[in-house]
């Protein structure tokens, strides 16, 4: 039997999105909205059909978050509000991820801080761009040192390609390919595991020791180059740790939307077991595949019953300071 699973990449959208058919955050969802049945009204509901999808498969706790694509200030409040209403109908079951204004790096620390503070948010997830600008600058400091001072962690998550980024996922296929391979297909992870790689390089690790970052998909193909880029990564300058070391110390990876054994043989090699977290990305992904994957993982002998708990739920717990009820009371 499955121990209980805490679930942490699992998104909505806030009705000031969803209801405004001029919105330029939901236009960026329109192919997934029009291609898988009901996705709409899975990102609208915080409540029974939430749960009830949740109980397919076997979720005792979700943390909640927005959908990427860039809110702005307004919509992020909004946002956040909603979501923290959502959460105290039913705190048993759920908590929530803010959404931050990352066009506007000041007002990202400020709501962080009010979000944490007064609506009671664990942490926050982030689009991993803001219109092709990435979060390495000092402009960008506020945020990394507000994380910090309220340790809470960062979801770093992948967005949708900027203009700028758009040319080099354009060629000689159709634009259904292109656009495919500038999100979930191949941009989305390779640009964030970037950003990551960036961070350490411009000495944010260094500035922000205590900083902690989550990134899903299976680590974002970090962990398949981890050698290569300890190795070459001495190349980027004078910080204070090793690569390998910020790896352990700072980041936390999830098993989102990657329903296969195969990279989780990898990265029990190379990661610490205390750093792998069970997610699905839900509605994008079924419950019931993420179920499939775990089941799949405890017969395979790949973990310890005591490393599968830790994968499933105990690692949340310790990083979010969240407890998930027991199987039998969800």
């Amino acid at each position: 039997m499955l121990p209980p699973l805490i679930a942490l990449e699992e998104h909505f959208m806030c009705s000031a999105i969803l209801d405004d058919e001029t919105s330029q955050v939901r236009a960026k969802f329109v192919g997934q909205i029009k291609a898988i049945p009901g996705i709409e009204d899975q990102l609208r509901d915080l409540s029974t059909r939430r749960l009830e999808d949740m109980d397919k498969g076997q979720i005792s706790f979700q943390i909640i978050s927005h959908a990427p694509a860039g809110p702005s200030l307004a919509q992020c409040l909004s946002a956040n509000d909603q979501l923290a209403a959502a959460v105290e109908e039913n705190r048993e079951r759920f908590a929530g991820f803010a959404v931050l204004p990352v066009g506007d790096p000041l007002n990202c620390a400020r709501e962080l801080q009010r979000a944490v503070k007064q609506l009671g948010m664990v942490g926050a997830l982030i689009d991993n761009h803001a219109e092709g600008t990435y979060y390495d600058s000092e402009e960008h400091y506020p945020l990394w040192q507000k994380a910090e001072e309220l340790d809470v962690p960062i979801y770093l998550h992948p967005t949708w390609p900027s203009d700028s980024m758009l040319p080099q996922y354009s060629g000689n296929f159709t634009d259904l390919a292109g656009r495919s391979m500038g999100a979930s297909g191949w941009g989305w992870h390779s640009e964030t595991g970037l950003h990551v790689l960036r961070l350490y390089a411009a000495g944010i690790f260094d500035r922000f020791p205590r900083l902690k970052i989550i990134i899903g998909h299976f680590g974002e193909m970090i962990p398949f180059m981890l050698d290569r880029i300890s190795s070459l990564s001495v190349r980027w300058g004078e910080q204070k740790r090793k690569f390998k070391e910020v790896y352990d110390e700072n980041i936390w990876i999830t098993t989102s939307g990657v329903w296969s054994l195969d990279p989780m043989r990898c990265i029990l090699h190379n990661t610490k077991i205390e750093h792998i977290l069970y997610s699905v990305d839900y509605p994008f992904a079924k419950n019931e595949w993420g179920l499939a994957w775990m089941e799949e993982l405890e017969q395979s002998g790949l973990v310890t019953r005591e490393q599968l708990e830790m994968i499933a739920y105990k690692n949340s717990e310790k990083l979010l300071r969240v407890k998930a009820p027991s199987r039998s009371s969800t």
